[in-house]
């Protein structure tokens, strides 16, 4: 696993709850995930319990989007379950900016 260090990164940032690195599959010139700690299988199986969590994941996607200088936007997703995306059963957040991004996303 990434987050206990068997499995090779780059540190972008972690704390006592999450860990950050760059995306190995990059789909932006920034895309870096922010993985918790503790594992929860994806947001549909995140409870009451983990709302502390997921907030701070979506402050340090705002801190490292700031330390990258991405004044002009960038976006945040999860993906949940095959259909939405979700290829690692591991609950994470995609922050990812340097370009324009388009809508409807996929």
């Amino acid at each position: 696993m990434i987050v206990d260090g068997s499995i090779p990164s780059t540190t972008l940032y972690q704390d006592e709850l999450c860990y950050a690195f760059a995306d190995i599959n990059p789909q932006a010139p920034v895309h870096i995930l922010i993985v918790p700690r503790e594992h929860i299988v994806s947001m549909a199986e995140a409870g009451r319990n983990d709302s502390p969590l997921l907030g701070h994941l979506m402050w340090v996607a705002a801190r490292i989007a700031r330390a990258n200088n991405l004044d002009k936007g960038y976006r945040v997703a999860i993906n949940t379950g095959s259909d939405g995306g979700q290829t690692v059963d591991h609950l994470h957040v995609h922050l990812l900016g340097g370009r324009s991004m388009t809508w409807p996303p996929g």
